[in-house]
């Protein structure tokens, strides 16, 4: 910093004491103290310039962290914020970090990451795949800088299955990177937007895409069971059948009565002829 003009005033000021006659040693005396004030006054100055001149820690937040108000604050995540609005999952998030000891950790592409999506991507999403890429984002824990190595792959998150063509995720270290692959976008994890006990937020310069949503895999469709065959009837019972229906025909009372008549015929003709 310059020197401030009421350092060269002390200065002057001094070297007319030393030379001041020795009839003025009260005046010397009351200088000695303005001297005094002077140089308390320039070191509380000198510290109140420095101190103004370093940026502010931001205050620590008070209550249940609100994710949204959080990449507000810190800026460049508009994109980000309102998939977290226009899905539910800011509520979710806030509700269950109020009513329970569950952690989170997030991955929050910056609106550089959107950008760089070919025209239209976001948009031609259902709101169930909007909602499952926002959870992609999301770890059901608190996972530090220093805890990445300890992550088995593939890590779970919020949108549910980690099963290969679904929503796997891998995560690798190497030294102090931390690197992050769904199968279709590798990225490195960039700095911590926020950290506490309940919520890690870092920034990542790629949007995650996973596999279930942006290059799904046929689904497999099971064969159709064989028709049943219908099983013949044996011919022995046909034939068992036919029989019981001869033995039924031959001691009916037609058959009966039709001899009958042959017989009655037969006793006519004999007695005509006598």
């Amino acid at each position: 910093f310059p020197a401030f003009p009421s350092k060269l005033v002390a200065k002057s000021l001094k070297q007319q004491i030393q030379n001041s006659p020795p009839h003025n040693k009260i005046t010397s005396k009351m200088a000695k103290r303005i001297l005094f004030s002077l140089s308390i006054l320039l070191v509380f100055l000198f510290h109140c310039i420095t101190t103004l001149g370093q940026p502010a820690a931001a205050p620590a937040q008070k209550g249940v962290p609100d994710v949204t108000k959080i990449l507000g604050k810190a800026g460049g995540f508009s994109v980000f914020i309102r998939l977290l609005k226009s899905t539910g999952v800011s509520d979710q998030l806030y509700g269950q970090l109020n009513n329970s000891n569950n952690g989170f950790t997030i991955f929050a592409p910056t609106d550089a990451a959107f950008s760089n999506l070919k025209a239209g991507t976001i948009n031609s999403l259902s709101d169930l795949q909007k909602t499952q890429l926002v959870q992609f984002h999301i770890l059901n824990t608190v996972v530090s800088l220093s805890n990445f190595q300890t992550l088995s792959n593939p890590v779970p998150t919020e949108a549910g299955d980690t099963s290969d063509g679904e929503f796997p995720l891998s995560v690798m270290t190497a030294g102090n990177q931390v690197n992050i692959s769904t199968g279709l976008v590798n990225t490195t994890l960039g700095g911590t937007v926020y950290s506490d006990n309940q919520l890690d937020i870092y920034q990542v310069e790629k949007v995650l895409l996973p596999l279930d949503i942006f290059n799904p895999k046929p689904k497999k469709h099971k064969a159709p069971a064989p028709a049943p065959t219908l099983l013949s009837t044996p011919k022995d019972n046909d034939d068992e059948s036919q029989s019981d229906s001869t033995k039924v025909n031959e001691s009916s009372p037609v058959s009966i009565s039709g001899h009958g008549v042959l017989v009655s015929i037969e006793v006519v003709l004999v007695a005509f002829i006598l």
